[in-house]
């Protein structure tokens, strides 16, 4: 996470399982991007759109496309993982923001990342803890 006062802009980083978010804030009217495309379309259900939004309702901005120009690059496992990263991304920017926007981010479990990993697959089973079936003859 850094800071350039210069050009007002802030660079966050997110995680998730394999995911990672890079993303780059700056106080301008402009869009969400997401890898190239419309956060929109890139995340096209409600309830992805309701997740990544979660920051932004929390602090009282109802809309995040005018008051922030957010450009994010996100790589690495599935879709819904990938928008836990964006959002802890765009909760580390808005905290970079404004200390008291940390403080309401961090009351509500936002600016915490998610440890859970996928377990190793184990020598001599199928996966990292389903064996074959006990054959007692």
């Amino acid at each position: 996470m850094a800071r350039d006062i210069k050009s007002n802009l802030i660079i966050a980083s997110g995680r998730r399982k394999t995911a990672t978010a890079s993303l780059f804030l700056k106080l301008d009217k402009g869009a969400i991007v997401v890898n190239d495309k419309k956060i929109e379309e890139y995340f096209p259900s409600e309830k992805e759109s309701l997740i990544w939004k979660k920051p932004f309702y929390l602090l009282g901005i109802a809309t995040p496309e005018a008051k922030y120009d957010l450009s994010i690059k996100v790589k690495g496992s599935s879709k819904s993982s990938q928008l836990g990263a964006v959002t802890l991304a765009i909760s580390k920017a808005l905290a970079l923001l404004n200390e008291e926007f940390s403080l309401v981010l961090k009351k509500n479990g936002m600016l915490t990342r998610d440890p859970r990993m996928v377990e190793r697959k184990k020598p001599n089973l199928r996966k990292a803890r389903k064996a074959s079936q006990f054959s007692k003859r």
